[in-house]
Order: C-alpha cells, then structure tokens, then sequence
C-alpha cells in the first residue's frame, strides 16, 4: 500500500546550508500495515524460522560455543557496512591480548560492537527494559574508543547530520533536526513498549517498522548503522522470540544494499511500509535458516573431528581436550590452550603439533614463540558468503 510520506520536511541549518530536514510521524503507520495473502504466509514462515533458531539449542551440545563466534560474525559484517576491514580473525586475533599488527580502529570499532550487545544483553537479562536509556549506554560502549570517540558517545545529537552526498545541500537524505531529536525517540520508545492506544503487533513486524523508524531518526552522531542493527536483536530477545542474540540480518543488508536503501526511502517519501515489511521477513527467514544450517555443520564437523582425534590412539584424551579448546575459541595461543585444558605446555605444544599433523589446525604467526593456531575448518564455514571476513 502507498500511502503519503511518512514524515514532513522542516528547515534545518547544517554546515552553514539550510536543508530540508524530515521529521518521521510516530509508529505504528497509518492506516495499518496490510497482512494478507503472500505477507502474511512470509510472516508465518519467518515466525517458524525464528523458533527453529531459537531451538538450536536443542541441537547444540554447548550454544554458548556457537554464540561466541556467531557474534563476532555478525559484529564484522555489521561494520563492513560502515566500511572497516577487519575480518573475523583480526578481531579473534585482537581479542588475544589485542595482538600488535592488526589494523587497529577497524578492529576496535568491531569489538566495540561486542562489547556494546553484550553490554545491551546483560542490561536485559537483569531486568532493564529495551528503552531510549540502555540505547544511549549501548550508543557509549560502541564509541568508547577508536573512530567516533569524539562524536558524543551516549548523548542524542545536538546538530544536524546528514547521509550520503559530499556536504548537507547534496545529501541524499537529512534526518529531523536535533530540536526533534527527543521527541521522535519518544514516540519509538512508546512503540516499543506496546501504547495501549494502538493494537498489539506482532513481534516481527514491530522489529521491522522500529528498524526503519531508528534510522530514519538517526538519533546520534555515529554508529546509527550498527545501532540499528543492533536493535532488531535486542527487540527479538526481550519480547521472548530468542532465549540468545541469534538474528543478525548485517549480512543480508549488506548483500542487498541497493534494495535495502531504495526500501527505506519508499517509506520515507511513500509511506510504502509493505515493500520493506516484505523485504524483511524474507530476509529474517533466509537468514534464521542460514543460521541453524551453519549449526548443523558445525555439530557435524565437531563429530567427524572428534572421531578423527579418538582414532590416533594414544594421547588422543590430550589431544580432545585440546580440540575442545579450539571449539571454545577457534583462534587461540599454546599458553591459553594449557591454561584452559589444564594440561602441561609442552603437552599442549605436542597435542597441537598432532592436530596440524592431521588437518584440523593451523599455525598463524610463523614465529617460533608466541604462535597462534586456528581452527581451519570452524571459521570457514562462519566466513561462507561474507566477503572481506
């Protein structure tokens, strides 16, 4: 359905140039979103998607093994959209004891954003609602250090910013000006939590109108992009659909970038709120099933490699405490390694040795002290269909 424009243009001054800034109205849309006919078989596809996912620890042997990974996965890929070129073992790599030699904003920028849903998570887990203030502390993990650490980490903007172009007369699209700014979130915060003067949406479609709205508003000075992103998981998490963060849709925006944009400027300037909502459960069912897929192999290969390592013979207890290391962190030293198993550091040097020996593990440094092995075959199958990772 098209309806008019989701929002209204007011004037705004930035860098000096007077520019038509867009004030988006308050969710939910106006009139209701149509869910008939092929929307409404998406939404019920991507709604049992979403509780396969959230089963997958009915399939995990450990879910917390797959979620420490799965995480970063999603924190590269989400700031690959903001332009950073860490892959995910400059960011295993850094987490090491942040190892010399690796580019060091991107990576930050990507830890940060770990350290930022791990922060929201927690928040979460003890009670704190999803609303406007764990956004800002979320905002302020995210900017803590590294690019950005200047552009007002945790506060709402007080100027005008602007997207794409080369200065705000071009720009391709100009959030409300920051007067609206605390207004406009308000609203969202509202719609988040249910205003009882509206019928209840389901969960999806709530995640999916919120999403556009936050980066509409684009609220801070940076990191809307990730934040956004972000938000979509968190919304899944605290209204029950996702017992963990498992939904991360970086990779399918970001294969998608063109659409993605033209989608929310088709709400913008259509109030076409059914294309994007379209969009979005395709993408929430594309990437729920990619998930639990990527689970299954790893289960698979965590078997098949178990049985290789109980078929060496003697020393293959070592050698599985070892691997079992490698399953917790598929990038890591000879001195973690025998402080998480327990064992000896020349046992673990000798277990590792084995490991290389049989195909499972990989040295990355070629030095001959301080080496970092990889578990090949792990991040492999996490990198699948994400460029640069």
């Amino acid at each position: 359905m098209r309806r008019a424009m989701s929002g209204h243009y007011v004037s705004s001054v930035a860098g000096g140039e007077t520019v038509r800034a867009f004030v988006p109205v308050p969710l939910p849309p106006q009139p209701a979103l149509e869910l008939i006919g092929s929307r409404q078989g998406a939404l019920e596809r991507a709604t049992l998607a979403l509780g396969r996912l959230d089963s997958i620890s009915l399939l995990l042997p450990d879910p917390q093994l797959f979620l420490y990974a799965y995480v970063r996965r999603e924190a590269v890929l989400s700031s690959q959209i903001e332009g950073t070129q860490s892959s995910l073992s400059d960011l295993l790599l850094f987490e090491l004891d942040e190892q010399p030699g690796v580019p060091f904003d991107d990576v930050v920028e990507v830890s940060n954003y770990v350290a930022a849903l791990e922060h929201g998570m927690a928040r979460l887990r003890d009670g704190f609602p999803l609303c406007n203030r764990l956004l800002r502390e979320m905002h302020q993990t995210l900017m803590a250090r590294g690019r950005g650490a200047d552009k007002a980490p945790g506060e709402f903007r007080r100027t005008q910013n602007w997207i794409g172009g080369t200065r705000p007369g071009n720009a391709h699209f100009v959030p409300p000006p920051p007067n609206e700014v605390e207004a406009c979130m308000a609203a969202l915060e509202r719609f988040l939590h249910d205003d009882p003067e509206n019928p209840p949406l389901p969960l999806l479609l709530k995640a999916a109108l919120a999403h556009v709205q936050f980066e509409t508003i684009h609220p801070f000075l940076d990191g809307n992009g990730r934040l956004g992103r972000l938000l979509i998981a968190l919304l899944l998490h605290a209204g029950g659909a996702l017992l963990q963060p498992l939904l991360y849709l970086s990779l399918y925006f970001k294969q998608h970038r063109p659409r993605y944009y033209e989608l929310l400027d088709g709400v913008r300037t259509q109030g076409d709120w059914e294309a994007w909502v379209d969009f979005f459960l395709e993408g929430v069912e594309q990437t729920a099933t990619g998930a639990v897929e990527t689970a299954r192999r790893l289960v698979t290969l965590f078997q098949q490699d178990g049985q290789r390592v109980q078929g060496t013979g003697r020393g293959a207890a070592n050698l599985l405490r070892v691997l079992h290391s490698l399953r917790q962190r598929p990038l890591c030293s000879l001195r973690q390694i025998a402080q998480r198993t327990g064992i000896s550091f020349p046992t673990a040097t000798k277990a590792m040795k084995a490991l290389q020996e049989i195909g499972i593990a990989r040295e990355l440094t070629g030095q001959r002290r301080n080496r970092v092995f990889v578990y090949d075959a792990y991040l492999n199958i996490l990198n699948e269909g994400g460029e640069a990772l």
